[in-house]
């Protein structure tokens, strides 16, 4: 599995092993479609998986009444996003906008269930032009006004892409409805299934995010127009608001996942913090084990003492190099990729070095995919723009005190079998209890 919620949707099914897991997942582009399948444990029942990043028409034309459907509640989830407040600002969104903006989300769902052909009604002139009339309308945000022709073409095809899970036929009496608990591995548009899975069916909802997905939708749209960066925060920060006020239990798996959940109005009741674990048998203690080369090593005490010597004189070489002892260095350990926002943080270096001129930092991380593998390129000439080589003298090698290292490398991958696995983001993964067959 790869992508974002992949590594703990593995972890989940794998280590839950007395529960059945039908596991839903999305794909979001060709590159993670030709990456194959891995292998699933058993207690996998089934996988269903949807493409986010195209999707083809059903054929149904709308009827009238159909149209008038889709009119009303595309209309309101348009004005929603015309008059939200931003989120995470002082301004909180009212429990009538936060209705306003759900009711008109489960019609959409409702429609799509009910008639087909929603992929073709998001695409059509009728959406946009109700998108331009909402804001137009009396009590629409200035941003909104400000939005022109090209500006609603983007939203629109935006917001076609973002509801293609409603059009999905995951929900049924024998799919999501049959599931004792949806778990979405990350919030955000992953989170849309299991949303609609509570509201046609009434099963809980538990969401895990790791990565704020509101926060990633902010740092990737930087060059968008004030209108379009305005209507699509309103969207992303009402189905954010949504998720986390139809979830029984939100699992931030770190403080800062856990201030932004806040901060977007969740219910601190709700909240269970689940740091990341790692396995710890890599970093045992030697020692409590009576292992078999100890048991060797009591019948040959001088290869001991040998050992210990070497390992006391390599210890005092590793105390003679600077590199293994350098104060006022900052480490920095993780998936390098546009949501770690590793820029700010050189920015924030800066500062730092303003004080206290000799701090350094190490940045150990691999790429997550092509788009990582571009902002680490970014970043590289970032910090070589903020932070020219030093040098000691004139006739000294300049060293900057930022350095980007890779240790280790992903696990081997199993060889494709005829099991098909989630694609990621995973979600959600849905589990049934093991008692129920």
């Amino acid at each position: 599995m790869g992508g974002e919620g992949g590594v703990w949707c593995d972890r989940l099914v794998r280590g839950l092993d007395r529960h059945e897991f039908d596991v839903y997942a999305f794909s979001t582009g060709q590159v993670q479609e030709d990456t194959g399948w891995v292998d699933l444990p058993p207690q996998v029942q089934r996988v269903r998986t949807a493409p986010l990043w195209t999707a083809e028409e059903d054929g149904v034309v709308h009827g009238r009444r159909a149209r008038r459907r889709f009119a009303e509640h595309y209309g309101e989830l348009a004005a929603a996003l015309c008059t939200a407040a931003e989120p995470g600002t002082a301004q909180k969104p009212s429990a009538a906008e936060a209705d306003r903006f759900a009711n008109a989300l489960h019609g959409l769902a409702e429609l799509a269930r009910d008639e087909g052909g929603l992929v073709a009604a998001l695409r059509s002139e009728h959406a946009v032009r109700a998108l331009e009339r909402a804001c137009r309308a009396p009590g629409a945000l200035r941003t909104a006004r400000e939005a022109r022709v090209p500006d609603l073409l983007t939203v629109a095809g935006h917001l076609e892409r973002a509801l293609r899970p409603l059009s999905l036929d995951w929900y049924e009496d024998d799919g999501l409805g049959a599931v004792d608990l949806c778990h979405a591995a990350s919030g955000g548009l992953a989170a849309l299934p299991g949303l609609l899975a509570r509201h046609f069916f009434g099963v809980p909802l538990l969401v895990t995010e790791y990565g704020v997905r509101l926060r990633t939708h902010y740092l990737t749209r930087p060059d968008a127009s004030p209108a379009v960066r305005s209507l699509l925060a309103a969207f992303h920060g009402l189905l954010t608001a949504e998720t986390y006020r139809a979830a029984s239990y939100l699992v931030p798996g770190n403080a800062h996942a856990r201030r932004w959940q806040e901060r977007c109005g969740a219910d601190r009741a709700k909240l269970r913090t689940i740091y990341p674990g790692l396995d710890a048998t890599p970093f045992a203690r030697v020692g409590g084990e009576d292992r078999p080369e100890d048991r060797k090593d009591r019948k040959n005490r001088k290869d001991l003492a040998d050992r210990e010597q070497g390992e006391n004189r390599e210890k005092g070489e590793r105390r003679g190099k600077r590199e293994h002892a350098e104060p006022h260095t900052l480490v920095w350990i993780g998936r390098v990729e546009p949501a770690k926002d590793l820029v700010s943080l050189l920015h924030a270096l800066a500062e730092v070095r303003a004080a206290e001129p000799g701090t350094r930092l190490r940045i150990v991380g691999r790429p997550s995919g092509p788009e990582g593998e571009a902002y680490l390129g970014h970043c590289r000439a970032l910090a070589a723009q903020l932070f020219p080589d030093e040098a000691d003298g004139p006739h000294a090698v300049g060293q900057n005190p930022v350095s980007f290292e890779q240790l280790g490398g992903p696990a081997p991958r199993p060889p494709p079998t005829s099991t098909p696995a989630a694609r990621s983001p995973c979600c959600p993964a849905s589990s049934r209890d093991s008692r129920s067959g």
